[in-house]
């Protein structure tokens, strides 16, 4: 069931043993009294069903959790563990089939582009209609209405049908209206994947606004310094169930830790990519040392090799392969792209291997983590976030007698160092 409650509490969202059922190839329906009284009288038989083990999944299972009122709640999880599911059911978008969620205060979501826009209606008429469902006076919507519309950038559009406008537009209007119409709940999932990076830090500093004006954020993202920047607790969920929930920082590394051991090699071809949109082109990956042998475990200052295989349609016009390395709480340290290093290649194969050689790893001892994309001109063709990890052990980088663990700082770096006396502009001869 779910279950609205007006009533003032220090709890602005309790769900107890809430479970989510779907049966395969089925599409969930709006539901009359009548289906209200087939389904009473079917239930024997489908239980029946269920018990013998028929066509379907559990999207959620016996999920309990608590958020107080003004708290940032981040939730993490691989695709299709049932992040999205839970907050359609705190949403009012679908109904849980067992358990219960309570939900004390005016919510409002963006759950996946355009969400509640009626595409006839213009954009100026979309604010207002979404402001009515949450329950606000025109007036308060008034009062809004000129910031919500420089939010969203969209000015000149705001009288043309939304049907009209791009995904950009859509999303931004969209965000705008969701974090401005002063919810007292606002529940945000994966779509800000989507927007530009100018656009993404724009949202994430007025979801911070949000949580300061005392309002609760609940935050689905696989954006991790993103979730650990922002908010005060996460939960991760795993095969529909909640795994963990803690601070921050402790659940993001176990998350981490348990989707990517270290390894020589990684089968790409059968990871699920966070954008269903993408079609898969990145094959494999192998990370080697310097003379060829696999490796899941190099030392600071040694030579180390990516080999990534891929295999596309056709030529790939204009490509772009690159990849980022993070450490172990997902934040990336540095870059490597052929498109920065060597400029925009005419073509590529169909089938191929990319090779990205380290001369020395620059790294201090830990475990890191690895993300690989291939672009077309500009276009994202396949991107794989935290896909594998590497391990970078001691050793003797500057060859001063000093190991790398007791220094601060993620990366090494060589650099020139001389010491000159007051007014004199001449090395002493005791630094030599």
């Amino acid at each position: 069931m779910w279950r609205a409650d007006s009533v003032v509490s220090p709890v602005a969202i309790r769900v107890e043993g809430l479970g989510k059922r779907y049966r395969i190839g089925e599409r969930e329906r709006y539901r009359a009294l009548r289906d209200t009284l087939v389904d009473a009288i079917k239930a024997p038989i489908r239980r029946r069903r269920e018990q013998g083990g028929d066509n379907t999944i559990w999207a959620l299972r016996d999920v309990s959790l608590q958020v107080g009122q003004g708290e940032v709640l981040g939730v993490i999880g691989h695709n299709g563990a049932g992040k999205s599911t839970l907050l359609k059911i705190l949403s009012r978008i679908t109904e849980p089939t067992e358990g219960r969620a309570e939900v004390r205060g005016r919510v409002g979501s963006l759950l996946e582009v355009g969400t509640g826009f009626h595409p006839e209606l213009t954009g100026r008429e979309n604010i207002y209609l979404n402001g009515a469902i949450l329950g606000m006076k025109r007036s308060e919507i008034a009062r809004r209405f000129d910031e919500m519309v420089a939010f969203a950038e969209v000015e000149r559009f705001i009288d043309t049908p939304v049907k009209r406008y791009s995904s950009g537009m859509y999303l931004r209007l969209a965000f705008a209206v969701a974090a401005h119409l002063e919810p007292e709940i606002l529940l945000v999932d994966e779509v800000l994947a989507v927007g530009d990076a100018a656009f993404q830090k724009k949202c994430l500093g007025r979801m911070s606004d949000v949580a300061r004006e005392g309002r609760t954020v609940l935050f689905v993202s696989h954006n991790l310094p993103s979730i650990e920047k922002l908010c005060q607790r996460v939960v991760v969920i795993d095969g529909g169930r909640v795994v963990m929930q803690g601070d921050p920082v402790t659940c993001i590394a176990a998350y981490l830790g348990a989707r990517t051991e270290p390894r020589a090699a990684v089968d790409l071809t059968s990871v699920p990519r966070l954008d269903p949109r993408l079609t898969p082109v990145l094959t494999s990956l192998d990370i080697q040392e310097g003379e060829g042998n696999p490796v899941a475990a190099v030392g600071c200052g040694e030579p180390l090799e990516f080999h990534v295989g891929y295999t596309a349609p056709r030529e790939i016009v204009n490509p772009s392969f690159g990849i980022i390395i993070s450490n172990g709480m997902g934040t990336p340290l540095f870059f490597l792209q052929t498109r920065t290093q060597l400029g925009l290649w005419d073509k590529a194969p169909p089938e191929g291997r990319i090779v990205c050689r380290l001369d020395e790893v620059p790294l201090v001892p830990g475990e890191y983590l690895l993300t690989l994309g291939c672009l077309t001109g500009e276009r994202q063709l396949d991107l794989l976030e935290h896909v594998a990890s590497f391990t970078v052990e001691p050793r003797d980088f500057f060859k001063s007698g000093y190991l790398p663990h007791q220094l601060n700082g993620p990366v090494l770096i060589r650099a020139a160092w001389d010491l000159r006396q007051a007014r004199v502009d001449e090395p002493l001869e005791v630094w030599r």
